[in-house]
């Protein structure tokens, strides 16, 4: 279970939803099999509004709750249906992304600490990994869990190019993907030639790992795509990397696979559907620029979105990826 932090109280332009109307859920299918996907009946909701920069959605169906980052104002909210949202932790390091290890803990990625940290099931914090070859991370982005137990995680420079996100610092590692073993410690790169690797996830079978690279902070003109890359029969070395995708418009921030192994990808519209071979099959659209998603609810159809300044949410006909 998720218990609450102490924190300061969650005021407004906060809203909960029981103060904030359904709006009209738009779609755009591209695909007739899009329709399949979507509840037309189905309002697009949105949950909270009034934070600065939304990310690191985590489902927990222990506690019925989501929790999610709000990354500028230093920390992390809880929402429930009956409760609305208050603050699960602040200050949070600066938390962007986050996720469960196989025991049920929450693992997030901290711009603050430059680090991967574990919270315990006490409340307190463990940081997993915060060097590599003794030279500091830059500023974790995003990170998923293996059913090996093994933690794989992207870490741009985003967080310490300025003070927004986190703190501006000397970036002194490359912007790599890597892979931790927590039964060792060790920390390893599994992907080197990223300009700003940003989103992941596996595919239901753990066979494929997508990874978003949203380029150079700064370079108006960088490359912006997802990537795949298949794994090695051991399961810890990527292989055959090449271009999936590209969202437009905008660029891929964060994303989740449904049970079929399509995409939903967040884009400067809204969250767009893609299937396995790459294919734009569909977008909802949201007011927002959406910057990452996550499923939950009773049956894991229920699909949370990080966009901007608020929090939505929409009911699919699809569930969120339960792998192995």
């Amino acid at each position: 279970m998720v218990d609450r932090v102490s924190g300061p109280p969650v005021t407004p332009p906060f809203a909960n939803s029981d103060a904030i109307q359904p709006l009209e859920l738009q779609v755009r299918a591209i695909s007739p099999q899009f329709s399949r996907y979507v509840l037309h009946n189905a309002s697009l909701r949105r949950l909270a509004t009034g934070c600065s920069w939304t990310e690191g959605p985590v489902w927990f169906g222990d506690a019925d709750c989501l929790l999610f980052s709000d990354i500028p104002n230093d920390r992390i909210l809880r929402w429930g249906e009956a409760e609305g949202v208050s603050v699960y932790r602040a200050p949070s390091q600066f938390a962007n992304g986050g996720t469960r290890d196989r025991e049920g803990r929450l693992l997030s990625c901290l711009h603050g600490a430059r680090a991967i940290a574990r919270t315990e099931y006490d409340g307190s914090v463990t940081v997993l990994a915060d060097r590599y070859q003794g030279k500091r991370l830059n500023s974790p982005n995003d990170i998923v869990v293996k059913s090996d137990g093994t933690i794989w995680f992207t870490d741009p420079h985003y967080g310490i190019m300025t003070d927004y996100e986190g703190c501006r610092a000397e970036q002194e590692l490359p912007c790599h993907v890597y892979r931790f073993e927590p039964r060792s410690g060790s920390l390893s790169v599994v992907a080197d030639d990223f300009k700003g690797p940003n989103g992941l996830a596996f595919s239901p079978d753990e066979s494929r790992l997508y990874v978003a690279d949203t380029g150079e902070m700064f370079d108006e003109h960088a490359v912006r795509h997802i990537r795949v890359f298949d794994l090695n029969t051991a399961g810890d070395r990527l292989t055959n990397g090449r271009v999936f995708h590209a969202i437009s418009p905008g660029a891929a921030d964060g994303f989740r696979c449904d049970e079929d192994g399509n995409i939903w990808s967040s884009a400067a519209d809204g969250v767009h559907c893609i299937a396995p071979h790459g294919e734009l099959l569909g977008k909802i659209l949201v007011p927002e620029r959406v910057a990452n998603v996550a499923f939950g609810g009773r049956a894991r159809n229920r699909l949370f979105m990080c966009a901007t300044s608020s929090l939505y949410a929409v009911y699919l006909n699809r569930r969120g990826a339960q792998r192995p």
